[in-house]
């Protein structure tokens, strides 16, 4: 007679119970690591926009001219305008490039708007007077609050009121308080015609 072995129950119930946590340990492992990958991802889409929301806006303004406008109901408004409730910003700026060829000027109006939902926009317009926006492109999302502040002759002032002789500020400062907390300063030069800020710091 053969004398065979094998498992007893005891010890089958301490196999499946030591591969149960084995496995319940890999789970957690694997959910903790695509929990931190989601949270590390969206932490790097942010930092793209705010970048890429700065370098536009570098752009933008120092590229400024002082050009007046018209809007469609025929107004005219001033070549730069500061906060004006949802609007913060709406300025001419050159360099706007037509590879096209199309019938329209080599400078665009546009504006930057921050909408009901904590949201920056950049709206651009296809002809200076008299023409309706294009669709506007997001460039920031979870904004709480802007606050601009304009410098001129070394002074810096909550408002902008553009004169005659003096259509644009030297300088533009936006603080952006991000909907968990986060405060952002950045600071523009105007109508300088080169692509250089004087630099974005975090403030919070």
């Amino acid at each position: 007679m053969t004398n065979e072995r094998g498992f007893t129950l005891v010890e089958m119930m301490i196999a499946l119970l030591i591969f149960g946590l084995l496995a319940a340990a890999g789970v957690s492992l694997l959910s903790f690591g695509v929990r931190a990958q989601a949270v590390a991802g969206k932490k790097l889409d942010d930092v793209a926009a705010l970048s890429r929301l700065d370098g536009v806006m570098v752009a933008d303004l120092a590229q400024a001219v002082p050009r007046r406008t018209r809007d469609e109901s025929g107004s005219v408004h001033p070549a730069f305008e500061g906060s004006d409730g949802r609007t913060l910003l709406r300025l001419v700026r050159s360099g706007w490039d037509n590879i096209d060829g199309a019938p329209r000027a080599s400078v665009q109006k546009l504006a930057y708007v921050l909408t009901d939902d904590g949201t920056i926009q950049r709206v651009a317009y296809p002809m200076l007077d008299g023409a309706a926006p294009l669709p506007p492109a997001t460039m920031l999302t979870n904004v709480g609050s802007v606050r601009l502040r304009y410098r001129l002759a070394g002074a810096w002032s909550d408002t902008w009121q553009a004169r005659p002789n003096v259509p644009l500020p030297d300088a533009v400062e936006m603080t952006i308080a991000r909907t968990d907390g986060t405060v952002f300063r950045e600071l523009f030069l105007v109508g300088t015609g080169n692509a250089m800020a004087a630099g974005a710091t975090n403030a919070g």
